[in-house]
């Protein structure tokens, strides 16, 4: 399977919000299989983790989409997800293969090359690197430029999918720096119409990586 080109990252008030899985399905049902749903929720009970993660996973099969559960390796392997995004206070990428099995794909959030390196020597199959622009979600932190996405893409072999900041306008620079695909939060849940938002970040996507000699 191709990793995705759009990652889609939840956070604890949209887990929260009694309407957000049908915003959710309503989006995966128009992006199909260029969008992976990161569920993640630091707070959030593994309970209602658990209900949220089965409800949008019956979504992801029937779209084509990926279904990935961040840090959770026990609810991804109990709703068969197709992987783990996994960060720095999560079980290591070994571990959580062990779990999960060797068809499971597995991301590794990172800030740096250094991280990424270390990434991919403990067999992750992709990393999410960032903050690349300035974001909402990380307020008070620069985001590192696009100089940091050419120079890690340089020494690696990883996937890079960009994080932080990312609009449908930047898609063709994050693209030409390297990455191989984009991760939103706000950009598109808190946007006033979700699936039409998605719908441009997808087809920015397939605009940027088809030039860029992409698969698309």
């Amino acid at each position: 399977m191709t990793l995705p080109r759009l990652h889609l990252i939840t956070d604890d008030a949209l887990l929260a919000s009694t309407g957000f899985p049908d915003v959710a399905e309503r989006v995966l049902e128009s992006c199909g299989s260029g969008v992976a749903l990161h569920v993640r929720g630091h707070a959030t009970t593994a309970a209602r983790l658990h209900a949220m993660a089965q409800r949008l996973q019956m979504a992801a099969l029937r779209t084509g989409a990926w279904l990935l559960v961040n840090d959770r390796v026990d609810i991804a392997r109990a709703v068969r997800a197709n992987g783990v995004q996994l960060g720095a206070r999560s079980l290591a990428v070994a571990d959580a293969r062990s779990l999960l099995g060797a068809g499971a794909r597995i991301g590794r959030s990172v800030h740096g090359t250094a991280e990424t390196l270390e990434a991919e020597a403990d067999g992750a199959d992709f990393a999410l690197l960032g903050t690349i622009y300035d974001s909402a979600s990380h307020p008070g932190r620069r985001g590192a430029g696009v100089a940091l996405l050419s120079s890690t893409a340089a020494q690696t072999v990883l996937p890079l999918v960009a994080i932080g900041g990312v609009t449908p306008e930047r898609i063709a620079e994050v693209a030409a720096a390297g990455a191989h695909g984009a991760a939103v939060l706000g950009g598109v849940w808190r946007a006033a119409d979700p699936v039409a938002t998605a719908a441009d970040y997808i087809a920015a996507a397939h605009s940027a990586w088809q030039t860029e000699g992409g698969t698309e």
